[in-house]
């Protein structure tokens, strides 16, 4: 079965680059109902807040769509989510803290369709190189990280301090959309 209206429940440039880039048409609408979150385990959180968004997106369509995709996505360090910074030195020590060690990089996605909700979760393990407090000083004066979960973006400037990943780099970005695809084709439908 085709798809035809398609809705990405985020704003997200990178969400909006990634479906873009597998060459999907989709429109865009933001949720417009307060986050809850009743866990502290990253992959329940963004499971959570996926299927929250892609729902009150549901709702604002009246069922108006063949496929509503909602997305959350969070870095942990220790299975401590790791938020946007508050300001520069907060920045810092986040950074500090993720330098010469591993974290995850976990989204949760919601597939809404006309007669079933899937949701489901992608963790990626990121590694990042030892860095001096001079070259982390100079990457948050750049002022990529202020606006980014975990203080970095792994497809900016940062990218030169990733030692490796295991698992999905469109999920380090924000959506795996690979995951996506295999999702709804194992539902037998055609994005």
């Amino acid at each position: 079965m085709k798809l035809n209206r398609i809705i990405l429940a985020s704003a997200s440039p990178r969400r909006k680059e990634l479906l873009q880039q597998i060459d999907i048409q989709f429109e865009c609408m933001v949720s417009n109902e307060e986050e809850i979150i009743t866990s502290e385990n990253p992959a329940e959180v963004v499971e959570e807040l996926s299927k929250q968004k892609a729902m009150n997106v549901a709702k604002q369509c009246n069922e108006e769509f063949d496929l509503i995709i909602g997305a959350d996505t969070v870095v942990a360090y220790n299975n401590k989510i790791l938020g946007k910074p508050a300001d520069r030195q907060d920045a810092i020590e986040t950074i500090r803290m993720l330098q010469s060690d591993k974290h995850q990089v976990c989204t949760g996605v919601t597939l809404v369709l006309k007669d079933k909700i899937i949701t489901f979760h992608e963790k990626t393990d990121v590694y990042v190189y030892p860095i001096s407090d001079d070259l982390i000083e100079k990457y948050v004066d750049t002022k990529e990280c202020m606006d980014k979960a975990g203080s970095y973006a792994i497809q900016g400037r940062f990218a030169r301090y990733i030692r490796r990943i295991e698992g999905d780099y469109n999920n380090v970005v924000g959506l795996p959309v690979s995951a996506i695809v295999r999702r709804l084709t194992e539902e037998g439908l055609d994005i």
